[in-house]
C-alpha cells in the first residue's frame, strides 16, 4: 500500500509526470470525460481538470484519496472531480468517458492487479473511440555484468559469517527478483525486447517469450535486467532503462545462481515467463548459454522460479491449494 510520501516521490518524477502531464494536454478538450485509476492524491485529475475536462472521476482503494477530495475542493473542482474510494473494478459510471488515465505499474508493467484492472475499465467504462493513456509499454531486457550487486546480494550468504552454513538462504535469494535502481552494471549485449503491451487491444494477463543475444567479447555475467519502454501518447513517452534518469519505478534484476564466464561467440537463450497466481506475479526464467548456434549440449543450463524464493511453511503452502477450504476463527 502506498503512502503519502510514495505518492510525493512519483510526482517529484519529472521525466514521469511530464509525460503524463503532455499526454494529458494533448488529449483533453471541454468536452472530455477522464477516468483516473488509482488516483493517489489526485494529481491526474486535477491536471485534467487544469486542460479543461468537463468531468474527471478518480477511483483510489487507499485511504490517500481523501487527500484527493481535499485537494479537489482548495483548487475549486469539487464541482468537475467525483472522488471514489473503491477498486475500478467494482466501480459503474454514469457515463462513459474518452480518457482512462493511469500508473498502476511497479518495477515492471506485469504488476499485481494492473493488467486485469485496465481491460475490465477499457471494456466497460471507455467510449469506443476513448484514448487509453498510456498506450503502450514494451518490456525489454539484456544480461548484465553486476559484480557489485551480486556480492552484495548473493554471495554474502556464501561467506559463511561465524562459520554458519546459510546457503538455503542463498538459494532463496538467486531465485527472487531484486528490485532495485540499476548500479555499477554493465549491459553485455544489446537489449531484445521481450514483449508488448498494447493497453487499447490487450486481453490476457500471463506472458512466455524466448529471448537470445549473442555474446561479442569475454566477459563475466551475472544475470537479466529487465526494464520498460513506454509511449504515453504519440511520441510521448519515457523509459526506465538502466543509465537514464531516475525514475520511482527502477528496474528489475533476474540473478542467475552462479556467474558466468561468457566468450565471443557464445549464445544466450532465457524463456522467461510470468503467471499472475492470486495478488502477485509468479517468474519463470529459464537461462541456457550455448558455446554457439543453439547446438549441442549447453555450457551452463539454470532452471529458477519467483516461487522458490519464497520461504513457505508446510501451512502456508496448504492455504495456496486449490482445494484449500479456510475455518473461520473467533475473528
Amino acid at each position: 500500500m502506498y503512502s503519502v510520501l510514495d505518492f510525493g516521490k512519483m510526482i517529484a518524477d519529472e521525466g514521469r509526470m511530464d509525460a503524463y502531464a503532455d499526454a494529458l494536454r494533448s488529449v483533453v478538450n471541454p468536452g472530455s470525460v477522464v477516468l483516473d485509476i488509482g488516483s493517489g492524491t489526485g494529481i491526474f485529475a486535477l491536471l485534467a481538470c487544469k486542460y479543461g475536462a468537463r468531468k474527471v472521476y478518480a477511483i483510489e482503494p487507499n485511504e490517500s484519496i481523501q487527500l484527493a477530495r481535499e485537494v479537489a475542493r482548495n483548487n475549486d473542482w469539487v464541482d468537475r472531480i467525483t472522488i471514489i474510494q473503491d477498486l475500478s473494478t467494482r466501480v459503474n459510471l454514469p457515463e462513459p468517458v474518452t480518457v482512462i488515465i493511469s500508473d498502476l505499474r511497479g518495477a515492471l508493467p506485469l504488476y499485481q492487479h494492473h493488467l486485469p484492472s485496465i481491460i475490465d475499465a477499457r471494456d466497460r467504462l471507455l467510449s469506443p473511440a476513448g484514448i487509453m493513456i498510456p498506450h503502450r509499454d514494451r518490456i525489454l531486457a539484456a544480461p548484465v555484468a553486476s559484480p557489485d550487486l551480486y556480492k552484495q546480494s548473493a554471495d554474502i550468504w556464501r561467506d559463511k559469517k561465524f562459520g554458519f552454513e546459510m546457503h538455503a538462504a542463498r538459494n532463496a535469494v538467486v531465485n527472487s527478483l531484486w528490485g532495485d535502481e540499476a548500479g555499477k552494471e554493465e549491459l553485455v549485449a544489446e537489449p531484445e525486447t521481450w514483449i508488448t503491451i498494447d493497453y487499447t487491444k490487450i486481453d490476457k494477463q500471463d506472458f512466455s517469450a524466448g529471448l537470445n543475444w549473442n555474446i561479442e567479447e569475454r566477459v563475466t555475467a551475472h544475470g537479466i535486467r529487465v526494464w520498460f519502454d513506454t509511449d504515453i501518447y504519440k511520441n510521448i513517452g519515457f523509459s526506465n532503462r538502466p543509465g537514464t534518469t531516475s525514475h520511482v519505478y527502477g528496474s528489475l534484476f533476474f540473478p542467475w545462481p552462479e556467474p558466468v564466464d561468457l566468450s565471443s561467440g557464445n549464445l544466450i537463450a532465457v524463456k522467461l515467463r510470468a503467471n499472475l497466481v492470486g495478488d502477485e506475479y509468479i517468474w519463470q526464467w529459464d537461462s541456457t548459454v550455448h558455446e554457439s548456434n543453439n547446438t549441442g549440449l549447453p555450457k551452463v543450463a539454470f532452471n529458477q522460479s519467483s516461487f522458490q524464493g519464497t520461504p513457505l511453511s508446510p501451512d502456508a503452502l496448504r492455504k495456496r491449494g486449490a482445494h484449500y477450504m479456510p475455518t473461520l476463527n473467533d475473528d
